[in-house]
């Protein structure tokens, strides 16, 4: 047999033993056959995660205080864990250093050119400072946090806020739902099912809905920065 006949013969087994792999993949398994008849039945995957893995994961907090764990610390104790561990990148005294989130002050700038939204300004609800410490601070050291801890951090915050101001203040799950931010009233769940519902139309359009769209303008042409007297003045 010639080189170029064995080069082909070989090249036609190459194709056929590939085909016959896709072939034998694409076909249904005895396996996924019986799982698809029955989907309680195991894929044989991993395993059932245990009781405590699951707790480790299941500790967000609500607003309502559930899920909060059993815990406390005070404003001076949160003073020295802020400096040791978050004031590099929000400041000394939350006002942030470089890009990093500002957390403290603001208050009564919500309605200004640039509103300052920190915790004492913004935030509706207490929980979220706890929860997000906890679950994602410091950067870079997520989850690193011992519950007391992250509960002396959340009312070192809560001075830093002027929300409260005993230094001797102790913050705990048994007091944390007292807690109210000054915000809190600003904020009101998403009615939007029940006040918008007068603009539904049960047969919507699809197709050609509203024509060719025509530029009316350009954003380059356009000042469309406000002119405060927070911020420099755009001429």
């Amino acid at each position: 047999m010639s080189s170029w006949s064995k080069l082909l013969s070989a090249g036609l087994f190459l194709v056929v033993s590939v085909s016959g792999v896709f072939n034998s993949s694409s076909a249904e398994s005895p396996r996924s056959a019986a799982a698809a008849a029955n989907p309680a039945s195991k894929m044989g995957l991993g395993r059932q995660a245990l009781p405590e893995e699951v707790a480790a994961w299941d500790n967000d907090v609500r607003p309502d205080g559930k899920g909060l764990p059993v815990g406390r610390g005070t404003v001076k104790q949160g003073d020295e864990l802020y400096q040791e561990r978050c004031a590099s990148c929000h400041g000394e005294f939350g006002e942030g250093a470089g890009r990093w989130p500002v957390l403290a002050g603001g208050h009564g700038s919500l309605k200004a050119d640039r509103p300052e939204k920190t915790i004492g300004s913004f935030w509706p609800d207490l929980s979220t400072v706890y929860d997000y410490i906890k679950r994602a601070m410091p950067y870079g050291n997520a989850r690193s946090l011992t519950d007391d801890e992250a509960y002396a951090l959340v009312a070192y915050l809560l001075n830093l806020n002027d929300i409260i101001k005993d230094e001797n203040f102790e913050l705990s799950d048994k007091n944390f739902n007292s807690i109210k931010l000054p915000n809190a009233s600003a904020f009101f769940e998403d009615d939007r099912e029940n006040s918008e519902k007068k603009f539904w139309n049960k047969d919507p359009c699809m197709k050609n809905c509203r024509g060719v769209p025509k530029v009316t303008g350009k954003a380059i042409s356009i000042d469309v920065t406000p002119d405060g007297k927070s911020g420099p003045k755009v001429e």
